[in-house]
């Protein structure tokens, strides 16, 4: 097995590849086509075959897929001090060879087709803009310290102008968020957090 860039000549076969199946590989097609100068990713080829991937976004995310060999394979790769990898359940135990993390997440994928929705309306949303960076950072942080704690106004600035948020209010103060990023092949709901005495 060889691991190789896509900018080796294996730009096609990764399109291929991952437009097979584009929901398990959303951010690898959306920071490469969104943020391509912050984006690197990698191949792990049985001959010319994908085994496995692995995307490495602004030198610190890093997100594997594949057999245990290929993620194994790609892991070998990866030489970065500070980093927030997202790695196959199976492979668990190589992430941990190499990495002792801070703290530990499952993620879940969660796939809904158009028209499949059910949607219900029980609150009146307000659309979230930069105005509103201080308290959904707020709320963001105190909805789950460990994964949201180092939020700032500043950076959430950035994200309220990037996607698509909104927000319910009640006496007029914001008590809960959530966000979305719409692209031509899927949607992506990053966040969704409110305040505990309105839970």
């Amino acid at each position: 097995m060889r691991v190789a860039s896509i900018d080796e000549g294996f730009e096609q076969t990764f399109w291929d590849y991952v437009n097979q199946d584009p929901l398990h590989y959303y951010f690898f097609i959306l920071d490469l086509k969104q943020r391509r100068e912050q984006t690197k990713i990698l191949l792990a080829l049985e001959g010319t075959k994908v085994e496995g991937l692995m995307l490495v976004y602004a030198d610190y995310i890093v997100q594997l897929r594949g057999s245990r060999k290929a993620v194994e394979k790609l892991l070998d790769r990866v030489d970065l001090e500070k980093v927030e990898l997202q790695a196959p359940l199976d492979c668990e135990d190589l992430v941990l060879k190499k990495y002792r993390p801070q703290a530990k997440h499952e993620m879940v994928l969660m796939r809904l087709g158009k028209g499949e929705e059910n949607i219900q309306v029980n609150h009146e949303l307000v659309r979230l803009g930069v105005n509103d960076a201080e308290r959904v950072a707020e709320i963001m942080r105190e909805a789950d310290p460990e994964w949201w704690g180092e939020i700032t106004a500043e950076r959430q600035k950035e994200r309220l102008e990037r996607r698509f948020w909104l927000g319910i209010k009640r006496d007029g103060k914001i008590v809960s968020v959530g966000s979305t990023q719409f692209v031509d092949f899927a949607s992506n709901i990053g966040v969704i957090a409110t305040d505990e005495r309105y839970r």
